[in-house]
């Protein structure tokens, strides 16, 4: 038997946006269930996210820790952005975003693994890269502003960041998954037989 996630979209009989917001907006659809009944299922509409899991040549990887509101906490995670333009290549998005955040380029690119975030209440859908040949950047660095000027710069061992997850101490989604499949691809075929960087991806379509 193959495990694998198929697409399929049952029959809506109506649907709302009774909110739209800078980035992301709500919906409400009627959505016909398997026994005929309609159902009002609300969700977030989201553009879409990259994230990026820089690995240095000491095993380290490029964390940042930011403030999040809606949790009330401040996160380490790895360097993050929204797909702002649709069809955007996410590839390039992840460049810019490890560029923005971190003032860091890699050479070397490489999907790690593709996640829904929240598949019961967000159509959101992140593309975490694998980023290896890490060197400085050129030129001045991003301005950042909002939560991002308070952000927090380090590189942390692999092993102490999967301790830290296990333990329950780290919680933001990409970095977790980022960092517990980057070991899960170790013990298999290996980070070389990850995708290649501009692997197709069919929750957010994209020009090559």
């Amino acid at each position: 038997m193959t495990i694998k996630d198929t697409p399929e979209e049952w029959e809506i009989r109506a649907t709302d946006t009774p909110f739209v917001g800078n980035k992301t907006s709500v919906r409400t659809d009627d959505v016909v269930m398997p026994d005929g009944t309609v159902v009002g299922r609300d969700y977030q509409v989201h553009p879409g996210s990259v994230a990026v899991l820089a690995l240095d040549e000491a095993d380290r990887v490029l964390v940042l820790r930011q403030y999040r509101h809606p949790v009330r906490h401040k996160l380490w995670e790895i360097p993050a952005g929204l797909l702002d333009v649709p069809g955007e290549n996410p590839l390039h998005a992840a460049q810019r975003e490890l560029y923005e955040e971190a003032h860091v380029k890699a050479e070397d690119w490489r999907v790690l693994t593709d996640v829904y975030t929240t598949p019961g209440g967000c159509d959101e859908a992140v593309r975490i890269f694998l980023a290896r040949d890490l060197s400085e950047a050129e030129g001045e660095r991003f301005a950042v502003a909002e939560e991002e000027a308070d952000m927090e710069l380090d590189r942390v061992p692999v092993a102490d960041l999967v301790r830290a997850v296990l333990a329950g101490d780290l919680h933001n989604n990409c970095l977790v998954v980022g960092v517990l499949s980057l070991v899960a691809a170790r013990a298999g075929d290996g980070l070389d037989a990850l995708r290649p960087a501009q692997a197709p991806w069919p929750a957010r379509p994209f020009e090559a």
